[in-house]
């Protein structure tokens, strides 16, 4: 079955908002809280990071491939259904719909640890953190509430002033490496490598370049979709890895193993230790205006994948109405009264010590989001597979070898990723996505029997 994108929808985004969607929600809050969250892990988190980044090379290459083949497809919804049918298309899309309002409250509570950095009376008392990311949430459902041309403007803003802490730190770590290159070797951390270390930092290192498939999910509205997603997606995807590979080294080396591991603000902390605490409230700022960014990004995101939900009849119909703005008001609301209560939960969890720290919440979030992600990643792979084998994709030329071999390697990256997931993590992105099987199983019945009563009419 084929589902195409609306033909009534107006196509806004052009080659640099849908570029600044896959950097802009990659770089988000994740690389500026992943050195404290991987810290435990040691060189382990190293090697996870390269892992990593060669697993969403080649998702990136699964997405810019089903793009430029299927172009008036509706994204991964659209994408899977093609190979699967409906029922994996709901359940691996739906829990990648769960991810994005999870990814919401886990980027608000990185952007209070770093916002405690410039005001430290975010710290004074427990409530006022999760009051501060609150706030955060519903400025942003209220700021795209105006529309996808004026979240594109911010999200292209965000974009370039987000570079600026990335290139503090790069010239940071030059400098110390040329100053005072025995610095890098008085923090090497000491934990062992081992498969089962590098598993999960793998999977703690993934949220942090979720994102990647950003350009295709408005695909009803992008202009000239087949050349522009996978333009968008393969440029986007390696400018971030590079960045990313670039800074994460630094403070792994320049900090001490548990004092990073224990940091709110790790690159914050890395400037205050070197250059005074000047410098790293000013980086602060400017992570803050990333994390702010990708916030903005990723309720976009939320909006436009509920809608496409709707287009699809997996979610009621009114969920795709938009305002005078073309925003999808009820959509962006019910993504953020769903972050919210995710929010407050995670918070409710440190209160009670199961967690000790933001980092710690942090982390345990990151984890569900990137579980929450690899279905959708896993069968947008397996689906190339299946499309190939049934002879919708065709002939074998340099293009199809690439995303043949693309799909391969997502495929192994998302079985790998899975594994280091954990159990409890796992468990936990299982359980939101069964949550909507009985929405699911409910709109279907509705469609049949709308169907029934108009044959029997």
């Amino acid at each position: 079955m084929t589902t195409t994108a609306s033909t009534g929808t107006e196509r806004e985004i052009g080659f640099w908002i849908s570029t600044a969607l896959v950097i802009g929600n990659t770089i988000g809050i994740g690389i500026f809280m992943t050195p404290a969250a991987l810290a435990p892990f040691g060189l382990n988190g190293m090697i996870g990071w390269l892992v990593t980044v060669i697993g969403c090379v080649g998702v990136a290459g699964v997405f810019a491939g089903l793009a430029r083949l299927f172009p008036q497809d509706d994204g991964p919804y659209s994408y899977t259904m093609r190979a699967f049918g409906s029922d994996v298309a709901f359940f691996s899309v739906w829990c990648y719909w769960v991810s994005i309002w999870v990814t919401n409250a886990t980027i608000a509570i990185g952007v209070v640890g770093y916002l405690s950095a410039i005001a430290p009376a975010l710290n004074n008392g427990p409530l006022v953190p999760p009051i501060a990311a609150l706030v955060l949430v519903w400025i942003f459902v209220l700021l795209n509430l105006r529309g996808v041309r004026t979240a594109g403007g911010v999200q292209i803003l965000t974009v370039a002033l987000k570079l600026v802490p990335m290139l503090a730190v790069m010239v940071l770590g030059l400098w110390v490496l040329l100053t005072s290159p025995g610095a890098y070797t008085q923090h090497v951390p000491t934990t062992p490598i081992n498969h089962t270390d590098i598993a999960a930092a793998t999977t703690v290192a993934l949220f942090a370049m979720l994102g990647i498939e950003c350009a295709t999910i408005p695909a009803g509205r992008v202009r000239d979709p087949a050349r522009t997603i996978p333009r968008a997606t393969i440029f986007g995807t390696f400018l971030t890895a590079l960045i990313y590979i670039s800074v994460f080294t630094v403070p792994l080396f320049l900090i001490p193993q548990d004092e990073l591991a224990k940091s709110s603000a790790p690159f914050a902390d890395l400037l205050s230790r070197f250059l005074g605490h000047g410098y790293g409230e000013t980086l602060a700022l400017f992570v803050v205006i990333s994390g702010l960014g990708a916030l903005n990004g990723w309720t976009l995101m939320a909006g436009e994948l509920t809608q496409s939900f709707s287009r699809h009849g997996t979610l009621p119909a009114a969920l795709g109405k938009v305002n005078s703005r073309g925003a999808p008001t009820r959509a962006l609301l019910l993504t953020g009264v769903a972050a919210s209560v995710m929010l407050l939960g995670a918070c409710f969890l440190q209160q009670i010590h199961v967690t000790n720290s933001i980092a710690d919440v942090f982390t345990v979030l990151s984890v569900v989001v990137a579980s929450a992600n690899l279905p959708l990643y896993l069968f947008c792979a397996l689906g190339v597979i299946v499309l190939r084998l049934r002879g919708d994709i065709g002939g074998l030329g340099r293009r199809e070898t690439l995303l043949l071999f693309a799909a391969v390697l997502a495929t192994l990256f998302s079985v790998w990723a899975f594994k280091g997931a954990g159990l409890i993590s796992l468990l936990w992105a299982i359980g939101l996505g069964l949550i909507g099987v009985p929405i699911y199983v409910w709109m279907r019945r509705g469609q049949r029997a709308a169907v029934e009563a108009r044959n029997r009419a």
